[in-house]
């Protein structure tokens, strides 16, 4: 198959893009696999349907372990000073979200400053983005892929070895694959608005007789107002709520008018769960909203759809560059698949707890009793920051294996990087081992050369690697071999490599 160019896709006669990877969606999750796929060495053109990018604030929040990814890519500096609050909540319970690690919390970041930092990100890298471009058609051709789509150009036709919707619970992609959806629609909703001209006392998820009241006002002078009425239920929507319908419910359960204010977005959301039977169906692959439907509780939905992306990323990039080990593109499923289904779980029960009624009062007293518990609150805080993932990445049992490397210091580092995030940010992955001399030594050195993969010393003693004289991380943190203080240097070490970066 022709290759596309570093910078763009390749035209060929009869209105054909060429290129190795076709994502569709410009949303947060597509930018961010974009970004990773070019980081990879792969070639990639994004078709977007919308002509410019958000101006909404939309999804806001971003959770611990989206905000070491984005560390892990040096794109932390690129966020305009997010404000950062250790508060959080469980179903609109209160609850303390430090934990070890460099970016405990939650973070606010409107949409439109994610979506443009990921953009100029992936841009920057070579990543083709085509705005103004509706897939209409998908085909999976056995050898190659390729999409549909139409725009103001007219009708282009992108062919590449492999295709990944991004492109939103709505997903017209999935739609057309037929994919199996499993899962309910709504029952209940929040009716939600970001408003300008109003003044409300700040509510942090107020419950009233007769519903659920949020509101938050934000630095700009826009106040963001969630209302939900008991014993209504979650309408068939074509599109946003009118504002008046969000401001006759606010008065209803509030008693306040705001319907003098001026919305700046107006928006529902209901508590839909599901989840694709398979993230990957032969060529066409599928990440965030398009591949699960959750109700986006304290940023939930954009969260695991990041992580998604950073899952998939490097792997994709492997196969279609041809430096994948059997099978690592399937566990790309076999990983998110087990991870975004706990997540649904955690979010329908919190969903029951928000939105239910004086029936669920005695539940939610009896969840709040056990946050006091520092067990409890330790391990819902590490769900919710998405902390805890821990993958099922096979060789020996070690503490250390499948799950995410926190920041570390580093003595030393072929690469001269000063901590474990920033050595990752090549994307290449990263060897862990004892200090002694500038590199891994003459047992070890052959292995890695073969690889291109950095070798570091942490800075000594270091709870992150506690247990481990070795320690081989992915390109997206996590630990996939470790080796137990004393153990044979190189044990399982050349199968490891060959797994999860390919063949020598």
């Amino acid at each position: 198959m022709p290759r596309a160019s570093p910078e763009s896709g390749a035209d060929v006669p009869g209105g054909r893009l060429d290129t190795q990877v076709v994502i569709v969606g410009a949303g947060p999750v597509g930018l961010l696999l974009a970004g990773e796929l070019r980081l990879g060495g792969a070639h990639v053109v994004v078709l977007e349907r919308r002509t410019a990018p958000t101006t909404e604030s939309r999804a806001s929040t971003l959770h611990a372990r989206t905000m070491e990814i984005l560390d892990s890519r040096g794109l932390w500096d690129g966020l305009p000073d997010p404000p950062n609050d250790l508060r959080g909540h469980f179903a609109g319970i209160p609850l303390d979200l430090r934990l070890p690690g460099s970016r405990a919390g939650q973070w606010k970041v409107p949409q439109y400053d994610t979506e443009r930092l990921l953009e100029r990100w992936a841009a920057g890298l070579g990543a083709e983005i085509r705005r103004g471009y509706e897939v209409r058609a998908v085909s999976d051709r056995g050898g190659h892929v390729e999409a549909e789509a139409v725009g103001d150009g007219g009708l282009i036709r992108v062919r590449g070895s492999r295709l990944v919707a991004c492109d939103g619970e709505d997903s017209t992609v999935r739609d057309l694959v037929g994919a199996a959806f499993p899962g309910h629609e709504a029952r209940r909703e929040l009716l939600r608005a970001d408003v300008l001209g109003i003044d409300v006392p700040d509510r942090r998820f107020e419950r009233l007789p007769d519903g659920l009241a949020i509101a938050a006002r934000r630095g700009d002078g826009v106040t963001r107002v969630m209302v939900h009425e008991h014993g209504t239920p979650a309408l068939r929507r074509d599109g946003a709520p009118a504002f008046g319908e969000i401001a006759q419910a606010w008065k209803r359960v509030t008693g306040e008018d705001i319907s003098g204010g001026t919305p700046v977005w107006v928006d529902a959301f209901g508590d839909a769960a599901r989840q694709l039977a398979q993230y990957r169906h032969g060529r066409i692959l599928f990440a965030g909203d398009a591949a699960h439907r959750q109700m986006p509780i304290g940023g939930q939905a954009l969260n695991l759809g990041l992580q998604d992306a950073f899952n998939l990323g490097w792997k994709l990039a492997a196969e279609v560059t041809g430096c994948a080990h059997p099978g690592l593109l399937d566990s790309y499923h076999d990983e998110r698949h087990t991870t975004g289904r706990r997540v649904l779980s955690a979010v329908e029960a919190q969903a029951l707890l928000l939105l239910g009624g004086p029936e669920v009062e005695p539940l939610r007293s009896l969840i709040t009793e056990l946050t006091g518990y520092e067990d409890v609150r330790a391990h819902l805080a590490a769900a919710i920051g998405g902390l805890d993932i821990r993958y099922d990445v096979g060789g020996p049992s070690h503490p250390l294996v499948g799950a995410r490397l926190p920041r570390i210091p580093l003595a030393t580092s072929t690469s001269g990087a000063a901590t474990s995030t920033d050595a990752l940010r090549s994307g290449r992955g990263l060897l862990l081992g004892p200090g002694g001399g500038p590199g891994p030594g003459p047992v070890l050195g052959p292995v890695l050369d073969d690889h291109s993969i950095p070798f570091a010393t942490p800075a000594a003693p270091d709870p992150g690697t506690e247990g481990a004289d070795w320690a081989l991380v992915r390109p997206d943190g996590h630990v996939v071999w470790a080796n137990p203080p004393g153990g044979p240097p190189a044990e399982g070490l050349a199968e490891a490599l060959d797994r999860w970066f390919g063949p020598a």
